[in-house]
This record gives structure tokens, C-alpha cells and sequence, in this order.
């Protein structure tokens, strides 16, 4: 999947990622996922709960082992074992932006220490005076004074709390950061502050995002192209508009049905697709994954294909 020749900086190929119970079969949270993410973009991974969105985050950064496929990192495997040297490469360069700011951040450490965190692990200044002057300067990059760093995380505000979890992020100068619906749990207000605090990080660190959330509206907003995941299947993969304009899946319809209308006269008389995974017969006509417009991928089979093309015109 190649797009115009770009720089693809993450390359997710054929992943599967299981959970093992005692002595029951393990649960495929992620299924054969493939998808690349390009230098310098923003690209969304959408899902309902549970869909196995956060679980390919978790991957990326090593919390979650895989159970085959490869996750490659400006061309070098980093999931199963990897030498030392990249380990820690890839501690640094890659970083994770958590859901829920509160239960993220240590409540008895200071944020100092809190947003060092990552510094102290990999030795990452050259004396005290250097990180000091590296957390004033990843807390005033997120819009934060330097003085919060001798206080505690309850003594901030939701807002507060995830620009410091970004600051944690930042501190270590990545080149990609997974950011974990890091709005969710924000009030509406909030969301859109820290929503352009990222937009704004992006431009002048040149970052690199893998953006999970459920929310297709927010998605549309931040993302160059958008991945929607399906207990644990891509099923459909567009630059974000394209992805509004011509949605394929069902299932992607179902949600796109799902976002609200500012307008409550139009909001009231709107019906709210239900996606059936029924509609779908897979026993002998297997779906495979196809391109059925321009960088516009589609997981069907021949039937649906047939279909797909004909909405395509």
C-alpha cells in the first residue's frame, strides 16, 4: 500500500494479537490487521469498544505482545524480541498519549517527576539543571507554567492533566506518538483546546500520529485518513473525506449514521443505520481486502466488490 511514493514511518503487516485464559482457546482481539501510517501525518483508527483499536496501539509500543505479523519502525521489526540498541531507540522515539488523564499520572509523584519519568529510564540529560530545564520547556510546549511542576495531579483540571500526560510524551522527542482517545473523558470545551494543542505540536515537531477513537467527528477533524476496525478487522481504509463521502462498509455507514447533527429539527427525523454482520456471506465466498477507488480499500468479497464498484459509479 503504497500512497504517492510517501515515506511510510509505521508499517502494521498482517497483525494478529491474542489473549490467552486459562485453558480456554485464546481471543483474537486483532485479526491479519495491515495498514501503514506516513511521515507527518495524522492517521485514525476508529472502532466501537472493544474493537481492538487500543489493543494495536498497545502493540506498537510493546505493552501488548503480538502473536505473529510484524510491526515495523522506518523499516526494523520492534515487536517480539529486538536488540537492546533499538529498544531503546524505540523507547524514545515512539510515545503514548493515555484515555484517561487521571488514572495515567502517578497521584503521588509530583508532576516533575511525573513528566521526567521517561528521562530517568533512559538517562536522557546530562545533569539537573538539564532536565529541570527540559520539563519547564515540555510544560510551557503544552501551554503549562513552568512553576506546576512542584504540584500534585489533583490539584489540575482534566484539560490540565492530559497536556500534562502529553508533556511526558514530548519530553523524550518522538518522532511518532499514539494518542489513545485523549479527549474522551474531557468536557466538550476542553476537547477542542487540546484537539488543536496536537494539531499545533504536530506542525512545528513534525510528529507523526496514530490517533484511536470511537468518535468519527473528531476523527474527521484531526485525521488525513482514517482506518475503521471491526472486532479486530480493518474493514474499510480512506483519506477522511473520501471516507465521508463515499463510505463503502456497512459497517462504516452504521457509524457515520451515529454522528450527531447540530441541527435538532434534522437531528429528530434522521435514522441511524444498525450494522448487521449477517448481511454478510462469507461461508464460500471469502472477502479479501481491494482497492475500489483510488486509495480507497475495502474488506469484501466478490459479491460485495460488484456492489461496491456500482456505488463507485
Amino acid at each position: 500500500m503504497t500512497q504517492n511514493n510517501r515515506e511510510p514511518l509505521v508499517e502494521i503487516k498482517n497483525l494478529t494479537v491474542e489473549f490467552k485464559g486459562k485453558g480456554r482457546v485464546p481471543f483474537r482481539a486483532v485479526d491479519d490487521v495491515s495498514f501503514n501510517i506516513y511521515k507527518g501525518e495524522t492517521f485514525g483508527l476508529v472502532g466501537e469498544t472493544g474493537s481492538g483499536k487500543t489493543t494495536i496501539g498497545r502493540a506498537i509500543v510493546r505493552i501488548n505482545p503480538t502473536a505473529s505479523g510484524e510491526i515495523l519502525f522506518r523499516g526494523q521489526k520492534i515487536n517480539g524480541v529486538v536488540p537492546k540498541e533499538l529498544d531503546r531507540e524505540v523507547t524514545r522515539k515512539i510515545q503514548m498519549i493515555f484515555q484517561d488523564p487521571m488514572a495515567s499520572l502517578n497521584e503521588r509523584a509530583k508532576v516533575d517527576y511525573i513528566v521526567s519519568e521517561g528521562l530517568y529510564n533512559i538517562k536522557g540529560f546530562t545533569d539537573e539543571q538539564d532536565r529541570q530545564a527540559k520539563v519547564s520547556k515540555a510544560l510551557l510546549d503544552v501551554g503549562l507554567l513552568p512553576e506546576f511542576a512542584s504540584r500534585f495531579p489533583h490539584e489540575f483540571s482534566g484539560g490540565q492533566r492530559q497536556r500534562i500526560g502529553i508533556a511526558r510524551a514530548l519530553i523524550m522527542e518522538p518522532e511518532f506518538i499514539i494518542a489513545d482517545e485523549p479527549i474522551s473523558s474531557l468536557d466538550v470545551s476542553i476537547r477542542a483546546q487540546v484537539l488543536n494543542l496536537l494539531m499545533s505540536l504536530q506542525k512545528t515537531k513534525g510528529l507523526t500520529y496514530l490517533f484511536i477513537s470511537h468518535d468519527l467527528s473528531v476523527v474527521r477533524f484531526i485525521a488525513d485518513r482514517i482506518g475503521v476496525i471491526y472486532k479486530g478487522r480493518l474493514v474499510e481504509l480512506a483519506e477522511t473525506e473520501e471516507l465521508f463521502e463515499h463510505p463503502f462498509h456497512p459497517y462504516t455507514r452504521a457509524l457515520l449514521s451515529a454522528i450527531p447533527i447540530p441541527d435538532p429539527r434534522i437531528e429528530k427525523k434522521k435514522k441511524v443505520l444498525v450494522y448487521d454482520p449477517t448481511c454478510h456471506d462469507y461461508s464460500t465466498d471469502k472477502p479479501k481486502w481491494v482497492e475500489i477507488r483510488k486509495d480507497h480499500f475495502v474488506l469484501a468479497n466478490d459479491k460485495e466488490i460488484r456492489q461496491y464498484q456500482a456505488m463507485a459509479g
